[in-house]
């Protein structure tokens, strides 16, 4: 766990930030890839275009759900470190909504579908997301809660996990997040070997991540509870379960009404 690669002069070399990038860059290139690959070059072009704005929105919005819905007790009395994103990190669901919102203005305006694009960009999403774990494992954020063991993670003075729990061993709660995440990467690659109803990956995706975050935010220990003894993440991965629950069967009946229309027509 280490805050820094190296310094140049004063400046940090901060391992958040490097792997941050890195989780999008890797991220695009699975989805870049995928789209060859399915034969869709066509929305390459496209998926450039978005990228850089997809960033930008998922930075503004990670960090926006962060401050105001993870940890406003504190921010509100230190204003002036809300824009010190190494500070308390990104809210990956905060992300995932700025760049929902970037990418429906996006799709609109050139008239393109968006269970199409949100197909192609589900693996590399889970995959940018586990990366983004071990970006928060060392930076010393997004930690357990004290396991009240002699097992856990410890984590080096200078980070926020040591500052809140001490020398005390945590739950690896985000390690397993990102582990887990690996796992749903690879569920969609096998998902990808067949055909699907549009949008059935892309729901299938955030449906598994969020029933995984729900879990896994049972051992967090740095995000204040409310109701239910539920933390912010918690309670936005409960309606985002139940929408797509909903989502993928009705889809599934929208797609079978559509191929027995066809029938019909090829019929006639």
């Amino acid at each position: 766990m280490h805050q820094y690669w190296f310094f140049i002069g004063s400046y940090p070399v901060r391992a958040y930030s490097t792997l941050f990038l890195l989780a999008f860059l890797l991220g695009l290139g699975v989805t870049v890839y995928i789209a060859r690959v399915e034969g869709k070059k066509h929305l390459v072009d496209h998926i450039m275009n978005l990228a850089p704005l997809l960033f930008i929105g998922g930075l503004i919005g990670s960090r926006i759900w962060q401050v105001f819905f993870f940890d406003w007790a504190y921010y509100s009395v230190h204003p002036g470190q809300i824009i010190a994103i190494w500070h308390g990190g990104l809210s990956i669901q905060g992300g995932i909504v700025g760049s929902l919102l970037v990418a429906i203005w996006y799709l609109r305006r050139h008239k393109l579908s968006f269970w199409e694009l949100g197909d192609l960009f589900a693996p590399g999403i889970i995959l940018g997301q586990s990366i983004g774990r071990d970006a928060n494992l060392m930076n010393g954020d997004a930690f357990g809660s004290p396991t009240g063991g002699n097992f856990g993670l410890l984590y080096p003075v200078g980070t926020l996990a040591r500052a809140t729990y001490g020398n005390r061993p945590l739950w690896p709660a985000e390690v397993w997040e990102g582990q887990g995440d690996v796992i749903i990467f690879a569920l969609l690659l096998i998902m990808k070997q067949r055909k699907w109803p549009r949008g059935v990956i892309f729901l299938t995706e955030n449906l598994l991540y969020n029933l995984e975050r729900f879990l896994l935010e049972m051992l967090r220990g740095d995000s204040p509870r409310f109701l239910f003894h539920w933390d912010a993440a918690q309670w936005t991965s409960v309606p985002v379960i139940v929408i797509c629950a909903i989502l993928i069967p009705y889809l599934y009946r929208e797609q079978k009404k559509r191929d027995a229309k066809d029938q019909l027509e090829s019929l006639v």
